[in-house]
């Protein structure tokens, strides 16, 4: 299991009897704990987590100022007042999300499969036979969004693999149970990427963060000058694949889910970065504003300005 390509072996997802280690049994308790509230009718564990959104709200310190700065930052136009209100609904989605991660990882195939209405499944279908890169937005729904997608399509994804080897067996063997045909790939294996979107298949990709200077450009993102990764049309170029967004939304109360996969996107990439990246940034912007308590502000999504500006950031 040194390389991520290893990782993807049938053996990286088996069971070890050293797990059952007494140095193990503590993350074995939690994971225990974390399925009986799994159990909770959904109405409850929404409400849990809007309560526990509220607590991050209050003393999430760091994280709450940098959600502050972001919606003052993409919102100028809102007084502080309503970014005041904007800001505990994220905290709110936030938490809400947290329970989410429960669910993806512990409930049963029918029991999601009544909260979600898809849309838009056959943009995934491609005459060409060409492989799909799933544009995925950071809304507070991502980890929700792996298991539904999952439920009706085959989807390969990077993940962050964890040190402690007793939760990444477990986070592996959640995370690929509703379809086995999907893989987990090593965050950093761009060519195992590649390779699964030559072959057909349909990759995920997030590119809505900041992940600094290199391999980046500044595009505009509510009109702020934004560090925007180039992967999306590179990724797309170099695997021969279509773009092809996917949003999941979070109905008000404790109504369920919408799975909306769009069109691919025609004429992409263009071959101009700055172009290619502007289109993405415009289309999250798009999703953002429909939905802007659902997305993830308190990621400094403008960490990287440009040379002899001043971080937004800084206490």
């Amino acid at each position: 299991m040194k390389s991520d390509e290893l990782k993807n072996t049938t053996e990286a997802d088996r069971f070890l009897w050293s797990y059952l280690k007494p140095k193990f049994w503590l993350v074995w308790l939690g994971l225990g704990f974390t399925a009986l509230v799994a159990l909770l009718p959904f109405s409850v564990m929404v409400r849990l987590g809007r309560f526990i959104g509220r607590l991050l709200l209050r003393f999430g310190g760091n994280r709450v100022r940098i959600t502050r700065v972001n919606l003052e930052k993409c919102f100028p136009g809102m007084s502080e007042a309503e970014r005041e209100v904007l800001l505990q609904k994220n905290f709110e989605s936030v938490g809400i999300g947290l329970m989410e991660v429960l669910m993806a990882w512990w409930w049963p195939r029918a029991r999601l499969e009544r909260l979600v209405t898809y849309k838009g499944l056959e943009h995934l279908e491609s005459e060409s036979k060409q492989g799909n890169l799933l544009l995925i937005l950071h809304f507070t729904t991502i980890e929700i969004s792996g298991a539904l997608i999952t439920l009706r399509q085959s989807v390969d994804a990077t993940y962050r693999e964890h040190k402690n080897p007793v939760f990444e067996y477990m986070q592996r063997r959640q995370r690929l149970r509703y379809d086995r045909g999907s893989r987990l790939l090593g965050r950093r294996d761009v060519r195992g990427m590649l390779r699964s979107l030559r072959q057909g298949k349909t990759v995920w990709y997030s590119p809505d963060q900041d992940y600094g200077p290199k391999q980046s450009v500044f595009a505009p993102f509510f009109g702020v000058q934004t560090a925007s990764v180039t992967g999306t049309s590179r990724m797309s170029k170099m695997g021969k694949a279509r773009v092809v967004p996917m949003v999941v939304t979070r109905k008000p109360g404790s109504e369920g889910y919408v799975l909306e996969v769009f069109e691919a996107w025609k004429d992409f990439p263009q071959g101009d970065d700055l172009q290619d990246a502007t289109r993405v940034n415009q289309f999250v912007e798009e999703q953002v504003r429909r939905n802007p308590d659902q997305y993830m502000w308190l990621h400094r999504r403008f960490k990287t300005r440009p040379e002899g500006e001043p971080g937004f950031y800084k206490k």
